[in-house]
Protein backbone atom coordinates (compact mmCIF):
# COMPACT_ATOMS: atom_id res chain seq x y z
CA UNK A 1 0.00 0.00 0.00
CA UNK A 2 1.57 3.36 -0.95
CA UNK A 3 0.58 6.75 0.55
CA UNK A 4 1.47 8.28 -2.22
CA UNK A 5 -1.83 10.45 -4.23
CA UNK A 6 -4.02 8.86 -6.50
CA UNK A 7 -3.43 10.28 -10.09
CA UNK A 8 0.52 9.85 -9.32
CA UNK A 9 3.49 7.96 -11.32
CA UNK A 10 3.67 6.45 -7.47
CA UNK A 11 -0.28 5.85 -7.65
CA UNK A 12 -1.55 5.59 -11.30
CA UNK A 13 -5.56 6.22 -11.14
CA UNK A 14 -7.58 2.88 -12.03
CA UNK A 15 -8.04 4.92 -15.36
CA UNK A 16 -4.59 5.89 -16.05
CA UNK A 17 -3.82 6.25 -19.75
CA UNK A 18 -0.26 6.67 -19.90
CA UNK A 19 1.09 2.79 -20.26
CA UNK A 20 -2.09 2.42 -22.88
CA UNK A 21 -1.26 5.35 -25.80
CA UNK A 22 -0.46 4.58 -28.90
CA UNK A 23 3.16 5.61 -30.34
CA UNK A 24 1.36 8.39 -32.38
CA UNK A 25 -0.84 9.07 -30.15
CA UNK A 26 -1.21 13.15 -28.81
CA UNK A 27 -1.52 13.81 -25.50
CA UNK A 28 -1.68 16.62 -22.69
CA UNK A 29 -0.59 16.15 -19.07
CA UNK A 30 -1.83 18.99 -16.83
CA UNK A 31 0.64 18.81 -13.16
CA UNK A 32 -0.48 19.49 -9.70
CA UNK A 33 1.52 22.62 -9.99
CA UNK A 34 -0.28 24.18 -12.83
CA UNK A 35 -2.61 27.04 -11.04
CA UNK A 36 -5.44 26.02 -12.91
CA UNK A 37 -4.91 22.03 -12.57
CA UNK A 38 -7.52 20.88 -10.20
CA UNK A 39 -10.23 23.51 -11.91
CA UNK A 40 -9.71 21.94 -15.58
CA UNK A 41 -10.03 18.12 -14.73
CA UNK A 42 -13.09 19.36 -11.85
CA UNK A 43 -14.47 20.94 -15.07
CA UNK A 44 -13.62 17.81 -17.34
CA UNK A 45 -15.36 15.82 -14.73
CA UNK A 46 -18.74 18.03 -14.97
CA UNK A 47 -18.78 17.89 -18.06
CA UNK A 48 -17.96 14.52 -18.92
CA UNK A 49 -20.87 13.49 -16.33
CA UNK A 50 -23.24 16.15 -18.35
CA UNK A 51 -23.40 18.32 -14.83
CA UNK A 52 -23.57 21.56 -17.42
CA UNK A 53 -24.88 23.73 -14.65
CA UNK A 54 -21.66 22.72 -12.21
CA UNK A 55 -19.51 23.43 -15.45
CA UNK A 56 -20.95 26.71 -15.96
CA UNK A 57 -19.90 27.80 -12.63
CA UNK A 58 -16.28 26.05 -12.44
CA UNK A 59 -15.62 27.74 -15.71
CA UNK A 60 -16.71 31.20 -14.64
CA UNK A 61 -14.51 30.24 -11.72
CA UNK A 62 -11.39 29.40 -14.12
CA UNK A 63 -12.42 32.63 -15.84
CA UNK A 64 -12.49 34.64 -12.92
CA UNK A 65 -8.68 33.64 -11.80
CA UNK A 66 -7.24 34.35 -15.12
CA UNK A 67 -9.41 37.45 -15.12
CA UNK A 68 -6.52 38.90 -12.97
CA UNK A 69 -3.65 37.81 -14.46
CA UNK A 70 -3.27 34.96 -17.05
CA UNK A 71 -1.13 31.99 -16.61
CA UNK A 72 1.16 32.61 -19.28
CA UNK A 73 1.40 35.22 -21.89
CA UNK A 74 -0.10 34.68 -25.53
CA UNK A 75 3.49 34.70 -26.88
CA UNK A 76 4.40 32.06 -24.94
CA UNK A 77 5.65 29.05 -27.40
CA UNK A 78 3.85 26.76 -24.23
CA UNK A 79 0.80 28.53 -25.14
CA UNK A 80 1.09 27.97 -28.92
CA UNK A 81 2.52 24.58 -28.51
CA UNK A 82 -0.78 23.95 -26.35
CA UNK A 83 -2.58 24.58 -29.10
CA UNK A 84 -0.69 22.83 -32.00
CA UNK A 85 -1.30 19.82 -29.36
CA UNK A 86 -5.21 19.95 -29.56
CA UNK A 87 -5.05 20.03 -33.49
CA UNK A 88 -3.05 17.29 -33.74
CA UNK A 89 -5.76 15.13 -30.83
CA UNK A 90 -7.98 15.92 -32.99
CA UNK A 91 -6.55 15.18 -36.27
CA UNK A 92 -5.60 11.80 -34.82
CA UNK A 93 -9.16 11.01 -33.32
CA UNK A 94 -10.65 11.78 -36.88
CA UNK A 95 -7.73 9.65 -38.56
CA UNK A 96 -9.02 6.64 -36.42
CA UNK A 97 -12.97 7.30 -37.44
CA UNK A 98 -11.86 7.01 -41.31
Amino acid sequence: MTNAPIGSKANPSEFDVLSRLGEDEPYFVIRANDPLSSALVELHAYIGAGQSGAAHNKLAEIMALTAVRAPRPASSPKYRETFAISLAMEQWRNAQQS
